[in-house]
């Protein structure tokens, strides 16, 4: 099954490393003009040097004035990730409020502000656009130390919900993504001790964890014309953890 993003703009956020530099790299191959968001200049320094034709944006996203004047100036986009995310885990009972604040206001807050940028250029010009949200596992199932992080997520659920029932009489369609551990490079690192990732291998049937390309297999599917009748799922990419 081909598919082609040949004459699309695609807006990636969170895009300098990890899966948002592998969606964005994927979505280039297969034709797209990507603009990639990152807060880390030096990760999308080595993107552009890597790919010229990607254009590069540094932006904090969890800046809401400064976040919606630049995607505003960013112009008109066919399809959207929103895959900027930070994770700070936390046992329950060490919960702190400025970890919980800055959580929302990634995880949450900035999805639905870029979003509503986007959707309405997407409105404006009568374009009948896509939309992803990259969510977890973390959102359907409790993970220790996960509070906070499992709760913005499952917000994230609710949200791309509501906002493909909202967008969806416009033609605009929102889903979920909702990975497993992923072998990026910080994947690797923080699941590099056997008893930690032999915990989570022994709740996942296929005993192994996911790759980015797994994850952008999946994004890229949901955002083209293949999957033009799938909007509002969350689609589990975890190799079975969640039915078990």
């Amino acid at each position: 099954m081909k598919i082609s993003f040949e004459g699309k703009r695609v807006l990636v956020t969170g895009a300098g490393q990890g899966i948002g530099r592998g969606i964005a790299i994927e979505l280039w191959k297969a034709g797209a003009k990507v603009v990639a968001v990152s807060r880390t200049q030096s990760h999308l320094d080595s993107l552009h040097a890597q790919y010229p034709s990607i254009d590069v944006v540094a932006l904090d996203v969890g800046d809401y004035d400064k976040t919606r004047q630049v995607i505003d100036d960013l112009g008109h986009f066919d399809a959207l990730v929103n895959n900027a995310a930070i994770a700070n885990c936390q046992p329950f009972l060490e919960c702190s409020p400025d970890v919980f604040d800055r959580m929302v206001n990634i995880n949450v807050k900035s999805v639905i502000n870029i979003s509503q940028v986007v959707a309405r250029k997407m409105i404006e010009k009568k374009i009948a656009g896509a939309i992803v949200n990259v969510s977890s596992q973390a959102s359907k199932k409790a993970l220790k130390n996960h509070t906070i992080y499992g709760a913005t997520k499952a917000a994230l659920d609710s949200v791309t919900r509501t906002m493909a029932l909202e967008l969806g009489p416009y033609g605009i369609r929102v889903n979920a993504v909702n990975p497993t551990v992923i072998m990026t490079e910080m994947g690797k690192t923080e699941w590099s001790d056997p008893i930690k990732a032999n915990a989570m291998l022994s709740r996942i049937p296929l005993d192994r964890f996911g790759e980015v390309s797994e994850v952008s297999d999946a994004v890229l599917y949901l955002l083209s014309d293949k999957a033009s009748m799938i909007n509002g799922v969350e689609l589990p990419i975890d190799g079975g953890f969640l039915a078990a």
